[in-house]
């Protein structure tokens, strides 16, 4: 049952970020343009992307268990560390030279965007290498 949550939830936000003009590395790019013609709509949707998510996990953190009746799981850490700092400065080099982030990217490949498809490559290949370095880093395990 928890696949077809998570399914129904990407289509959700899939749809979100079509409807949103967010899947158009150019609409990100062009947010990110301070010195040129600086669109402002991924501020707007990020920030009403905010608002609802506050409202929703604030009802959240009451519930013990989710819809499907599984125990809440919440993220532990409360570090920073240079993991996080250097995983987040790759996302962001990253974002602004594509004009993709993860979740656009997958579904401007859907929608036959050959760059979004190279990106999604990529991306699933550095994945690939990440969790080979982890392993390695754990000792195999």
């Amino acid at each position: 049952m928890a696949a077809i949550y998570a399914f129904a939830a990407g289509l959700v936000f899939g749809f979100g970020l079509l409807v949103s003009g967010l899947a158009d590395p150019a609409r990100v790019l062009g947010f990110l343009d301070l010195a040129g013609l600086w669109n402002p709509t991924l501020a707007f949707v990020m920030g009403g992307a905010v608002v609802v998510a506050s409202v929703g996990f604030a009802r959240l953190r009451r519930r013990r268990a989710s819809l499907s009746g599984e125990p809440m799981r919440w993220p532990q850490a409360t570090q920073l560390d240079w993991r996080l700092a250097g995983g987040s400065l790759a996302f962001g080099v990253g974002w602004g030279v594509a004009g993709f982030c993860p979740g656009p990217a997958v579904v401007a490949a859907a929608a036959g965007i050959g760059e979004a498809g190279i990106f999604v490559v990529a991306m699933l290949a550095g994945m690939a290498i990440h969790a080979i370095i982890e392993r390695a880093r754990r000792g195999g395990a």
